[in-house]
């Protein structure tokens, strides 16, 4: 490229971009000796550093001749640089294109450009990774060397939820940690919601896995002294003592507080699992306990995944299994809360405890899917398949956000047969396990 009227002072040169070096450079032969040369090191004639000089009557070898550099015009040249960036030039091509670079400063700058390009072409791939690599790595890895902790069968659908979630908000920005979310569940005939943000659904899960917490002796985030909250009482206590509303700094303290749950239950054995969990106005035992939270750990990221706009899978069919059979089993107590409080029908054909009663066989299909029989008339009552008046056919992940308060249970079953109302007091029941 040259400067105004052709003068050879004002060409503007490009700095000098380097290709890959000769096959040449990297295997020198380093015994050859060093030609004469007339520097401080030894005497004019002499070789430096005291080598010996070559014979008197030796010829020096022939230096091969430089390659030539194809004379091409700028156009051509220009039309190479995407091939150059790509490294599929020859090597005529590729001299001629770098001995251009260092005289034309418009091409050396779209040269850099390229270059730069050819790292971002690359396959597009997905942000989630497969959900069968975890498992598939901790097979491999404990088939070479079995752990000599292992965590609990029961409490590997947490520690499986809690880290799913995690790679979530891994993946999420800054802004997105402030995007509204609304969490919804039922009371009593309706649906009720609360509205808050990314941070706050992790600051709730904080507040509640608490619950845990405290029952195993470990710190409790909402403080000590709070005495039996509930779930919601606990997440509106850990919402107000904050003094700013929640931002993306609580991620750190929940996956801390999780993983401080999952070493402690793997050390303390077998009989950890029957521990008591309150829950304000139930209880359960800590099996089933982180079991519900790996329920809600889910069901939050469902919505937070809603919210960012981001691609969430259910649990693996094992996982989604455990929490469907624990929702069935709290059905019949649930049903007769709502019995209690005039929100369902009364007992046809109460039965001694232990002893088969009316039941509803719910058949949950695909994956984590099976058979399970609901007590009617008693929760102590056995559920039979001998004794069902109704049925109810649904797929589990849509049995699950009913359980979650997410759906309404007029819209829920996909398939219904016999006695309605037992299939109604069943469905509104399961709503009624929700909670915030």
């Amino acid at each position: 490229m040259s400067g105004a009227n052709d003068d050879p002072e004002g060409t503007a040169r490009a700095p000098w971009i380097p290709g890959p070096r000769r096959s040449a450079d990297d295997h020198a032969d380093l015994s050859a000796p060093v030609p004469p040369s007339g520097d401080e090191s030894g005497a004019p004639g002499e070789p430096a550093g005291g080598l010996a000089a070559p014979e008197p009557d030796s010829e020096p070898e022939p230096e091969s001749a430089p390659d030539p550099v194809l004379e091409l015009p700028h156009r051509v040249l220009k039309s190479l640089l995407g091939a150059w960036a790509l490294s599929a030039c020859s090597a005529a091509e590729t001299h001629a294109v770098e001995e251009h670079l260092t005289e034309c400063a418009p091409c050396a700058e779209e040269a850099l450009r390229l270059r730069d390009a050819v790292g971002l072409l690359h396959a597009e791939r997905d942000l989630d990774l497969d959900p069968l690599l975890r498992s598939r790595v901790l097979e491999n890895c404990l088939g070479r060397r079995p752990a000599r902790i292992p965590v609990p069968a029961w409490a590997t659908p947490y520690d499986a939820e809690t880290a799913r979630l995690d790679a979530l908000l891994r993946d999420i920005g800054e802004a997105e940690w402030h995007a509204p979310v609304r969490l919804k569940w039922f009371e009593g005939e309706r649906r009720v919601h609360r509205k808050t943000t990314v941070a706050g659904v992790i600051g709730h899960l904080l507040a509640v896995d608490g619950l845990v917490a405290a029952s195993l002796g470990l710190d409790d985030p909402v403080g000590k002294g709070v005495g039996e909250l509930s779930p919601t009482e606990r997440t509106e206590a850990y919402w107000s003592a904050s003094r700013r509303p929640p931002t993306r700094t609580v991620r750190e303290p929940w996956r801390e507080q999780g993983h401080t749950l999952i070493r402690t239950v793997s050390f303390a054995g077998r009989g950890v699992a029957d521990l008591t969990v309150t829950y304000g106005d139930f209880a359960m035992p800590l099996r089933d306990a982180l079991l519900e939270r790996a329920f809600e750990c889910w069901v939050h990221a469902g919505d937070i995944a809603d919210a960012v706009d981001y691609p969430y899978e259910p649990p693996s069919g094992a996982h989604l299994h455990g929490m469907i059979d624990l929702a069935a089993r709290q059905l019949p107590a649930a049903l007769a809360g709502r019995r209690r409080a005039g929100l369902a029908a009364p007992p046809r054909e109460l039965v001694a405890a232990g002893s088969p009663g009316r039941s509803l066989h719910l058949e949950i299909e695909g994956a984590g899917g099976g058979h399970w029989f609901i007590a009617l008339d008693s929760p102590a009552a056995l559920g039979s398949r001998d004794h069902a008046v109704a049925q109810v056919a649904m797929d589990g992940v849509e049995f699950c956000q009913l359980v979650a308060g997410h759906i309404p249970p007029e819209d829920a079953a996909a398939g219904q047969d016999g006695d309605r109302e037992a299939i109604r007091d069943v469905l509104f029941a399961a709503a009624s396990l929700s909670r915030m």
